[in-house]
């Protein structure tokens, strides 16, 4: 790939990440689209730094063969992230710029509620960054917008639907949703006949053939609003929202009531983003949708409402993933970014795929699992790739020795605060009693028979008593370990980690094995749910609230016991107190409440006091956040 440039100049100490990033000018993206072999008729320029690519190149490439296929994990993080996308483009660059190999990058678009609030933008850091990481971490090519506008669009339509059918007679709805055409006669629009199958009336193009009670049939979702699961969202950190009170405007008539929003990456329009295989496939997740149950306990879907086509027409240009460069040139696609403790926390498939075939046979592709492994990697390995059909070829497992002081016993880590002196002085006991972190998650990765490579992301306090102890532990339990300086130095700080990945995808590949998931989807919704406590959280017992419990009941008569399981919880720990750190075992997950993700193909358990929209905290990122008005220079970003 011919755009590929080794940085120059490198500083030290490493400034900021903007000012990095703002530093390289980035290269023109159609260098970087036919460096990687993508035809014009390929891509879809969005300005000089970005690009949509076509879903079209997946035939023109069927015949090539794919390539190797690598996920970055992490251990349990603290609150300040121990640089997992930071790891991910490092690879990268150490693989493309430094090593020669094909390699193109697939990571998450960022939501604007941690860019804004907490945790700043995700576009690496340092000197392994995707860039322009202005345009990276805010609006990029409005796939996140269009994901909030179909979401409100179909809840709408779901509260407007309940209005009008609480406020017409039979007739007069079936007449409003059937009118008198021009030529004096009614037609059902192309989207009701599959409501018209779904109830059974076959054979007719005419409204007026339907009986009275075919009518009424047709006519009238009948929604139960106690059963209603879809809520509107925004990309926003708004603690406020998450629960309020509706219709109370005097043209609503009292129809009252409460419901909530979510962040925007939490809808499950993102999951579908981010599984569907095609344009069609998304058509069809998005019009299966489930949103509520009628009084006599039937599913209500986005297309009984009429809104799937909509919602698709919403969302064409987003099923296309976006083309960008790291500041090495090597290409990225970022595409789709539902987050791992609210949703299945990966990148879309259509990406991956796409970028398996430009890579090659034996060229790679490194996407990401979001925080820690138990809950990313999991959804990657047990939700991604059962829809994608794609097997991982190895895992890098990001660790810290700042992190690992944290499980092995020190004070607590706080964003916004200063780190405790524990973190900035040599304690190597207590990073060994941090490994046992460490271990449970080499250990469960192993569960799928996935090889599994231990990165060392290296911070300018760590010793090296203390990185050599990370090493040895990793290599006690079974996982070669690299110490990486990607952040400071570029790819050059991660060629041996690249070297490791291409040997463990090499060896891999030559032994035969493969990926196993851990449960099967044909097992009982509570069996799936408890498989992945007792083997991945290791507790000891699952308890449902009577909310989950009555969830659990509605979907089995539903048909939708046969999905896989998106467990929501913190990412602070194995258990759902966030404060248990290390290897908690015996405890309990509690399950609260349980969604049904039907048009994505999952049911998400939300365990504990999690939150499905995050709040903003005393003193939010958009404190260092400004533009400069005579350059239109954007500063603070991180």
């Amino acid at each position: 790939m011919a755009t590929q440039r080794v940085l120059e100049n490198i500083l030290s100490p490493t400034p900021s990440d903007i000012d990095i990033a703002q530093s390289l000018e980035p290269l023109p993206i159609k260098d970087v689209a036919v460096s990687a072999g993508l035809k014009e008729s390929d891509v879809e320029y969005y300005g000089p730094h970005k690009a949509k690519v076509k879903l079209n190149v997946l035939d023109r490439l069927q015949e090539r063969q794919d390539g190797y296929y690598v996920c970055v994990a992490g251990i349990t993080p603290t609150p300040l992230g121990e640089g997992k996308s930071t790891t991910t483009i490092g690879l990268c660059q150490a693989l493309g710029a430094h090593c020669g190999e094909e390699v193109m990058t697939c990571v998450r678009q960022p939501s604007q509620g941690p860019t804004f609030g907490i945790k700043g933008g995700a576009a690496g850091g340092g000197y392994s960054q995707v860039i322009p990481m202005e345009e990276f971490n805010l609006h990029l090519t409005g796939d996140i917008h269009a994901i909030t506008a179909a979401n409100n669009l179909l809840a709408a339509a779901i509260d407007a639907r309940m209005f009008h059918e609480a406020t017409q007679s039979d007739t007069a709805l079936f007449n409003r949703l059937c009118p008198v055409q021009k030529n004096g006669k009614r037609r059902f629009s192309s989207i009701m006949t599959k409501r018209l199958a779904k109830l059974g009336i076959k054979n007719t193009t005419d409204p007026d053939e339907l009986s009275e009670e075919e009518k009424r049939a047709f006519a009238r979702l009948d929604i139960d609003q106690e059963t209603i699961t879809w809520r509107r969202v925004l990309d926003t950190n708004d603690r406020f929202l998450r629960k309020i009170t509706i219709g109370q405007g005097p043209q609503e008539k009292g129809m009252v009531r409460e419901t909530g929003f979510d962040i925007a990456v939490a809808s499950e329009i993102m999951a579908i983003l981010a599984l569907a295989t095609s344009l069609k496939d998304m058509r069809e997740r998005l019009g299966n949708i489930v949103v509520a149950n009628s009084k006599s306990g039937a599913a209500i879907t986005a297309d009984d409402l009429g809104v799937g086509g909509a919602l698709t027409v919403l969302m064409k240009d987003a099923i296309n993933p976006t083309l960008m460069q790291t500041l090495e040139g090597t290409p990225v696609l970022v595409h789709a970014g539902p987050f791992a403790n609210i949703a299945h926390g990966n990148s879309s498939i259509v990406a991956d795929k796409v970028a398996l075939k430009i890579v090659g046979e034996e060229g790679f592709v490194v996407t990401e699992a979001g925080f820690g492994a138990d809950i990313g990697f999991e959804k990657f390995a047990n939700i991604k790739t059962r829809y994608s059909g794609l097997q991982p070829s190895c895992v890098v497992l990001v660790a810290t020795v700042r992190a690992l002081k944290m499980h092995g016993g020190g004070p607590p880590v706080s964003a916004g605060k200063p780190l405790d002196p524990a973190y900035t002085t040599e304690n190597v006991e207590l990073v060994k009693a941090g490994c046992s972190n460490l271990q449970r998650h080499i250990e469960n990765i192993k569960k799928f028979n996935v090889p599994v490579v231990v990165a060392v992301n290296k911070f300018a306090t760590d010793t090296d008593g203390e990185l050599e102890a990370v090493r040895a532990e990793a290599l006690a339990y079974g996982a070669e370990a690299v110490i990486c300086e990607h952040h400071g130095k570029g790819g050059a700080g991660a060629v041996d980690l690249a070297k490791a990945v291409k040997s463990t995808c090499q060896q891999f590949k030559k032994s035969g094995e493969s990926f196993k998931f851990l449960y099967e989807v044909s097992k009982p919704i509570k069996e799936k749910i408890e498989t992945v406590a007792r083997e991945i959280y290791h507790a000891s017992e699952v308890q449902y609230s009577p909310e989950a419990e009555a969830a659990i009941s509605r979907y089995e008569s539903m048909g939708l016991d046969k999905l896989p399981v998106c467990i929501a919880k913190t990412q602070y720990s194995f258990s759902t107190d966030a404060s248990l750190k290390g290897a908690p075992s015996g405890h309990v997950l509690t399950v609260r409440e349980i969604r049904a993700s039907a048009g994505a193909g999952f049911l998400v358990a939300i365990c504990g006091d999690m939150m499905m929209i995050p709040g903003l905290p005393t003193r939010p990122a958009f404190y260092e956040i400004d533009i400069d008005p005579d350059s239109g220079k954007i500063l603070g970003l991180s």
